[in-house]
């Protein structure tokens, strides 16, 4: 009976996403898969916690202090009260981390998965790893640090409750559960049902595990059925003209295509007589924080939902820009209006207020009603005070301005609490750079949304 439930809980993972084969090969995995090939030496090193003089000036988050527990906990997520609405966060890990020798490896696949069970509706959204977000506790980073940095400080949960807490607060979406998934047994796993049939609209190179020539393989346009590690491969690749984003794509469309699949009514008799087998795949193959019986109940909910009913998103060049990190990396700014409008395609009913909701900009940030806090940082006195007079003229609720001491030649604007229509508002009427605005959670924080007025607006503020 146990093993039977382990493999509800990874039928439930396929039907709710499929995409475990959809990230690249997973740390564990990829020693399995590789054992015989040389590991190079090395890693990259642990990055800084947030200090006093990095990497703004004079803006600092409290720095969480590592722990000394060897085993962590798991992470404490949103509980799902099993009748709304419930999101899951899928994690696949770098497979260049275990090629360097890094004992603590990166996020290379975020998806994050949805189910209503009222409206029997699912969506998925693709996060590139490249996005440069706020990590709690630490400065902005790439998405995919945050894996990395739970398990290298030991924090709570390690680095899935970090990746979540991370994806929740740059979201504003709440998170249920989380699947980490070992995909040497979903390569198993497709060919026990005899592989994925996939359309491929134009040619693509893969590149099998391993290396050399042998690994490259060239697939020609048309629909085939792709074999597991074919399938994994396909799911991987970069090598097309969208990059990261035509991968994200075409995750989404290997997960459809294990879902479908695993529907077909043909093939429930051959799950249930490879059962054992499966047991033994999966069982050291999934990391979750689902219990069985919750399981249970998401496989059979999700089994109601018809694929036009699943949505399907990715955050694309469409809703970023392009730029290079402090250290020069090249890395994704978001355009969290655009990104937003994504989310609620996909997440209806999760977020009271959307940038869908009806009105201009100005009466959404009235409707949101976001406490703000101003801190004057030019060299002009009394300029907190004469703004705050014009913001409130504009309708917004301004709780607090003051000057201070420290200096900035440039504004910027901290949302503390998520309130994407102020902040979206206010970036537009002061014109502050998407580099210039960042999510630091801080509920103890005077105001929700925090505007720091620079030498900038000293110049062109529209007041005498």
């Amino acid at each position: 009976m146990y093993r039977r439930l382990i493999l509800i809980l990874f039928l439930t993972i396929v039907f709710l996403s499929g995409s475990a084969l959809a990230g690249l090969l997973s740390f564990r995995a990829a020693r399995r898969l590789a054992a015989s090939q040389p590991i190079q030496a090395g890693g990259f090193p642990l990055p800084q916690m947030r200090t006093e003089t990095a990497p703004f000036d004079f803006i600092s988050a409290t720095p969480l202090a590592p722990t000394a527990t060897a085993a962590l906990p798991e992470p404490t997520l949103t509980p799902w009260d099993e009748a709304g609405r419930v999101t899951v966060l899928i994690l696949g890990l770098d497979y260049r981390d275990w090629v360097s020798g890094s004992d603590h490896p990166r996020s290379d696949t975020m998806i994050l998965l949805t189910l209503d069970p009222l409206s029997r509706t699912a969506g998925m959204l693709s996060i590139p790893r490249d996005l440069w977000v706020a990590i709690p506790g630490f400065s902005h980073g790439k998405i995919n640090t945050a894996y990395y940095l739970g398990e290298a400080y030991k924090l709570p949960g390690g680095g899935p409750g970090l990746a979540v807490e991370t994806v929740e607060q740059f979201l504003g979406v709440p998170i249920n559960f989380y699947a980490q998934i070992d995909f040497t047994a979903f390569v198993r796993f497709i060919d026990i049902i005899g592989g994925v049939k996939i359309d491929v609209t134009e040619p693509i190179t893969i590149d099998l595990i391993g290396s050399g020539v042998q690994t490259k393989k060239r697939l020609r346009p048309g629909v085939q059925v792709l074999p597991g590690e074919w399938a994994l491969a396909y799911a991987r690749a970069r090598n097309s003209e969208g990059g990261d984003f035509d991968r994200a794509r075409r995750q989404q469309q290997v997960i459809l295509a294990i879902r479908d699949r695993v529907l077909s009514l043909e093939l429930l008799p051959t799950l249930i007589s490879r059962a054992d087998d499966l047991y033994r795949e999966l069982a050291s193959g999934i990391r979750t924080n689902l219990r069985l019986d919750q399981a249970v109940k998401l496989a059979l909910l999700a089994s109601q939902v018809h694929a036009e009913n699943i949505q399907r998103g990715v955050i694309d060049e469409k809703r970023v820009l392009f730029g290079r990190s402090p250290d020069n990396l090249a890395i994704l700014i978001p355009l969290m209006d655009k990104i937003h409008e994504l989310r609620d395609e996909l997440f209806a009913g999760t977020t009271a207020l959307s940038p869908l909701t009806p009105g201009s900009a100005q009466q959404r940030m009235q409707a949101e009603g976001a406490p703000v806090t101003i801190w004057n940082a030019s060299r002009e006195s009394g300029l907190a005070q004469r703004t705050a007079q014009f913001l409130r003229e504009q309708g917004v609720m301004v709780k607090e301005a003051v000057d201070v001491s420290e200096r900035a030649s440039t504004s910027r604007l901290i949302d503390r609490k998520g309130c994407p229509f102020t902040s979206s508002y206010l970036m537009e009427l002061f014109d502050i750079s998407p580099y210039r605005f960042e999510y630091e959670r801080d509920p103890t924080g005077s105001g929700d949304v925090l505007l720091v007025l620079g030498d900038d607006w000293a110049i062109a503020h529209p007041f005498p």
